[in-house]
């Protein structure tokens, strides 16, 4: 593997570990402005208290994916620019008045309704956005416009390989977050919440699984060199539907203990991640060796072979120390939580 090659892959281990993240922050904050109202179950108090941990964590790995392709790959920086200028910018002010309000709203009670709904709000539009960059990436809307690249925003807003994106991200957050919070609810002994969070992962994981193959038809109508790369690479893809169904199957698998619940939503979580793994990795090796289709490669916009070692190194003992104590961190809050919600079901 030559050096631009690890480079690239660093860079898109950062988009994975992001994606993942950020669909169960993202997504926990619209479960808990959707079942606000329902005083009869705890599923608004299970997301909230999932939401606390994650979103300053997630934004973390924003910080550390900006800098690795500033760093790696200069030479595509003005480009990425102008692709994102749009998505981006909304993203961040988004970002900010989502933080603004989980900061302020543990200070402040009267702030808890609202940051319910802003929290919710933000949980979709923000995902959408995000995945929305990908189109941008490999549809070709980098244009020359008087020897200046402009995005057309035309082509994109009339793009079907853009909603079918925009809707599977959505279907994606929601899927993957349901999941996390049946299994934390399961953990905290919250059959109530559980029942719903996982009616919920029974429902939009096929939905989900239909936006996939939207996304796929798309592709193949609008940037069929994308789709024969992918369907190189078919065998992966049918693993990776595997894990999915394995996934399905595990909501329904009978859980031996005393109250007999059915499923296994750890299961569930585990083999789903790995689907969004292979299928990430497929999508990331048809991608190249293009950044950005067709303007910038990753050999042409890469850094100094010096400068790429000195940071590849730093960024693995960065992920050496950060990712153990971050899951240290995660399980020890959650942990604390769920023994928080057990003292308010007994003193209830």
């Amino acid at each position: 593997m030559n050096d631009a090659l690890q480079a690239i892959t660093l860079v898109w281990g950062f988009i994975f570990l992001y994606a993942i993240m950020a669909s169960m922050d993202f997504g926990a904050g619209f479960w808990a402005m959707i079942y606000i109202k329902k005083e009869h179950t705890n599923a608004t108090k299970i997301a909230n208290s999932y939401l606390s941990p994650t979103w300053e964590v997630t934004n973390t790995f924003v910080v550390g994916l900006v800098v690795a392709i500033y760093s790696l790959f200069p030479g595509a920086v003005f480009s990425i620019g102008v692709a994102l200028i749009v998505p981006a910018s909304l993203i961040l002010l988004l970002l900010c008045i989502r933080s603004a309000f989980l900061v302020f709203s543990h200070s402040l009670d009267k702030y808890e309704k609202i940051l319910n709904y802003i929290s919710g709000i933000t949980g979709l539009i923000i995902p959408g956005l995000l995945i929305s960059v990908l189109p941008i990436t490999h549809l070709g809307f980098l244009e020359d416009v008087g020897g200046n690249e402009e995005l057309n925003l035309g082509k994109l807003f009339t793009s079907p390989n853009e909603y079918a994106f925009l809707g599977f991200g959505i279907l994606s957050t929601l899927f993957l977050s349901s999941l996390l919070l049946s299994d934390y609810s399961k953990q905290a002994d919250e059959l109530k919440s559980y029942k719903i969070y996982r009616r919920d992962a029974i429902i939009t994981g096929p939905l989900m699984l239909v936006m996939a193959f939207l996304v796929m038809l798309t592709l193949k109508k609008e940037a069929a060199w994308l789709y024969e790369g992918m369907m190189e690479n078919s065998t992966l893809l049918f693993v990776s539907l595997i894990f999915f169904i394995v996934s399905g199957v595990a909501l329904f698998l009978p859980y031996f203990s005393k109250r007999e619940v059915k499923g296994m939503p750890r299961l569930a979580v585990i083999a789903i991640i790995i689907q969004y793994m292979i299928g990430s990795y497929v999508y990331g090796v048809a991608h190249l060796p293009y950044i950005i289709f067709p303007n910038v490669k990753i050999v042409e916009a890469f850094t100094d072979p010096n400068s790429f070692r000195a940071v590849f190194a730093t960024y693995i003992v960065g992920f050496a120390i950060l990712v153990p104590g971050f899951y240290y961190f995660w399980s020890i809050f959650m942990k604390d939580q769920r023994r928080k919600l057990k003292k308010r079901q007994m003193s209830n």
